[in-house]
């Protein structure tokens, strides 16, 4: 954290022109920091967490990626799981998941997130789809140089997400999805408080 993002631009622009890196990204940074690596080295892409229940990189960090033609990479597109319909306030997670310290997770906060999934499931009823595949539907929809990364161990969940790079939600579907979400009050903090303070955003 003490080393200006100039030097690591820096860095990296030499490893460009010595063959040994062939693009630059960045991952959970916040519009000041990418602006100033941008104009040391051209920033390829960005990974932050992006999905209908974490939408804050809309306020600031979508238009500065448009702005300066810097690609998205969101992880967590399917809220680390929640937004499948697969978790409810009755699931646990394994000893070592990392969920068990992310308030988000927490039993009282999944409960009150149902709401989230109850959207996507009815909505995936309509489309036969899954409460996944119309998530990420819609975040393919917002722009054309988003490319989501959901993370999986199994061949029938890799399946699945795949299946959302076929389905076109119509102009109308994507605005009640987003109207829908906007009226859905988010419960619980993304990450543990300390951890929180470390990202850029």
């Amino acid at each position: 954290p003490a080393v200006p993002i100039e030097d690591v631009a820096g860095a990296v622009k030499d490893l460009i022109q010595q063959g040994k890196v062939k693009h630059f990204g960045l991952s959970e940074a916040g519009v000041n920091t990418i602006r100033r690596a941008h104009a040391i080295q051209p920033v390829t892409a960005l990974q932050s967490e992006y999905s209908l229940w974490w939408r804050k990189p809309e306020e600031e960090v979508i238009p500065t990626l448009e702005e300066l033609g810097i690609g998205f990479v969101p992880f967590s597109p399917l809220g680390k799981g929640f937004l499948t319909g697969k978790i409810d306030a009755t699931t646990t997670f394994d000893s070592t998941d990392f969920r068990n310290v992310v308030p988000r997770f927490a039993a009282e906060a999944r409960q009150a997130n149902q709401a989230f999934v109850e959207m996507l499931t009815r909505l995936a009823a309509a489309r036969h789809a899954t409460p996944a595949q119309i998530a990420l539907a819609w975040l393919l929809a917002q722009k054309p140089w988003i490319v989501p990364i959901p993370g999986t161990t199994k061949l029938a969940r890799l399946e699945e997400n795949l299946g959302a790079a076929s389905l076109t939600l119509t102009a109308d579907e994507l605005r009640e999805i987003t109207t829908a979400a906007s009226q859905i009050p988010l419960e619980g903090a993304r990450y543990p408080e300390h951890i929180e303070k470390m990202t850029g955003l």
